[in-house]
């Protein structure tokens, strides 16, 4: 679990730009964020800082709301303090309402912006290298993020499961329609998605993978 940060890198945090998540203080203050996960050092010079996903989620918090975010990390169950996007079928699940709303748009955002950062264009079209080592969370926060409805116990919604092939999740979902929509999300995510059918119970599931090109 990241470490929670003190009262003065969340002084920086919130001062970050609002678009680019850009970070400016000490540089003992930045290279204390970047080992919580909360920031990371440009590649290319000059090499400045700005906000994870994590970060940025810790930016969009409310005052006063202190939970720590996961080591550069996306969304996170309250149970153990680690925000993590909603895979579906958990057995223990963030409470539905504004604020998980709001902790898993500020998520989305924080995962596009390291999108363009990482990147030499800029883009923000194709997955980065956190979703390409993070499928199943990242698959998951693309579909939460884009109101699907994940499945909750034994019920019915979305579920994001790893699979044994390299680079690629299965997203199970009983109702057609919906698979078919949670198809479309991901394509417009930067994923490849096939459907498919299990030839043992003959169900219909999503193969997907990011995007390279």
């Amino acid at each position: 679990m990241a470490l929670s940060p003190t009262a003065a890198q969340r002084r920086i945090i919130a001062a970050a730009d609002p678009a680019t998540g850009r970070l400016k203080g000490p540089e003992a203050q930045l290279t204390a964020l970047v080992k919580r996960g909360l920031a990371f050092r440009h590649p290319r010079p000059p090499h400045d800082h700005f906000l994870t996903p994590a970060g940025h989620r810790i930016r969009e918090q409310p005052a006063g709301d202190e939970t720590p975010g996961a080591a550069g990390q996306p969304p996170a169950p309250a149970a153990d303090g680690v925000f993590s996007a909603r895979v579906g079928g958990e057995d223990t699940a963030p409470a539905d309402g504004p604020a998980r709303v709001r902790e898993v748009r500020g998520a989305w955002q924080g995962l596009l912006e390291l999108r363009r950062m990482t990147r030499s264009d800029g883009a923000t079209e194709l997955p980065c290298g956190w979703e390409r080592t993070h499928l199943v969370q990242a698959a998951a926060l693309a579909l939460e993020a884009a109101g699907h409805t994940p499945a909750t116990g034994d019920g019915d919604g979305y579920r994001v499961r790893a699979t044994p092939q390299p680079e690629a999740v299965a997203v199970h979902q009983p109702d057609g329609t919906a698979l078919r929509e949670c198809a479309v999300t991901l394509e417009r995510a930067g994923w490849q998605v096939g459907e498919h059918t299990d030839p043992r119970t003959r169900v219909r599931y999503l193969l997907a993978s990011p995007r390279r090109v």
